[in-house]
């Protein structure tokens, strides 16, 4: 006979209990998740207005701004709110939604750093025919597909996970919903939904680091070929993006590439790339990027002058 699925509100433990603690995560957390909303919505607006950032490298640049940005509010205004509340709970339905844009957005994120590979490959070992090979349309249809393939596996994640029964406990040890946590509240055996799942993500995690790795191998390989200063720009600009790329898999790989422990270091894991990293991404990107540089300094005088 099937159980019930009574469940309709979840409790979330949180990343910590003391409420002083929580108290000095919401003053430290909060400015963090403004300066990610605020830097990432900087590129994409300077990218959107200004003329001098139409290259294919800047759309991308743009797009992953803008994935950061929902990406992080995914999980971290929830999380930030829940600090200041003595009893943290969410509705399984908005847990499950919670899950499928995290994953949604988690897996775009990917794709378009494996995009963005492809792209300096392109640049660095094809100059000649980079204009032909990464024209205007060819870029639109490579986000559209780092879109939809995040839309593809996180909707495989969200089927496999809706029809499981809830009907107690409802306690998730996480600050936020993701898929392990709450299985193990399913009244049922979830061992091959958990295989599936972590197959799946795995998988995608696995081969567009594997690619990641093999790009730039080719790459570095091929700057032997150019000049001092063809092999300081190319590095240069290739250096943001394996710096963002390791920030990235780093915990990812230190999540699912080790024995299974307690959720307390799996937490604090998740801080990083749920809350830190999204932040870093804009610095690493306009700090190393001087044609983003001046174009935000363009756009700053132009302010400036309207304003006097």
């Amino acid at each position: 006979m099937a159980r019930a699925n009574n469940v309709t509100e979840l409790i979330i433990t949180g990343l910590f209990q003391d409420p002083e603690v929580q108290g000095v995560c919401f003053v430290l957390f909060l400015p963090v998740y403004l300066a990610t909303v605020l830097g990432n919505g900087l590129i994409v607006a300077v990218v959107s207005v200004s003329k001098s950032l139409c290259s294919p490298m800047h759309i991308f640049l743009s797009s992953l701004s803008l994935v950061e940005i929902c990406y992080s509010s995914t999980v971290v205004p929830k999380f930030i709110t829940d600090l200041l509340a003595k009893v943290k709970t969410i509705s399984l339905k908005g847990c499950l939604a919670q899950i499928f844009f995290f994953h949604f957005l988690g897996v775009a994120e990917i794709l378009l750093l494996v995009v963005m590979a492809y792209d300096r490959y392109v640049a660095i070992c094809k100059p000649l025919h980079y204009v032909n090979i990464m024209s205007h349309q060819v870029c639109h249809m490579l986000v559209a597909g780092s879109w939809l393939g995040g839309l593809i596996h996180s909707t495989i994640q969200i089927l496999i996970t809706i029809p499981l029964p809830f009907c107690g406990p409802n306690v998730i040890d996480h600050y936020f919903c993701d898929l392990q946590p709450l299985f193990k509240l399913a009244c049922t055996d979830t061992f091959v939904e958990s295989v599936t799942v972590m197959a799946n993500s795995g998988l995608i995690a696995l081969c567009s680091f594997l690619v990641l790795v093999s790009s730039y191998i080719v790459i570095l390989v091929n700057l032997r070929n150019h000049s001092a200063e063809g092999r300081r720009k190319a590095l240069s600009t290739c250096a943001s993006h394996i710096t963002v790329v390791v920030l990235f898999f780093g915990p990812a790989i230190f999540l699912y590439m080790r024995p299974s422990s307690t959720f307390t270091e799996d937490k604090l894991v998740a801080v990083f790339y749920t809350v830190i990293t999204p932040m870093l991404n804009p610095i690493i990107y306009t700090l190393r990027n001087a044609e983003v540089k001046n174009a935000m300094k363009k756009l700053w005088g132009k302010k400036n002058i309207g304003m006097k």
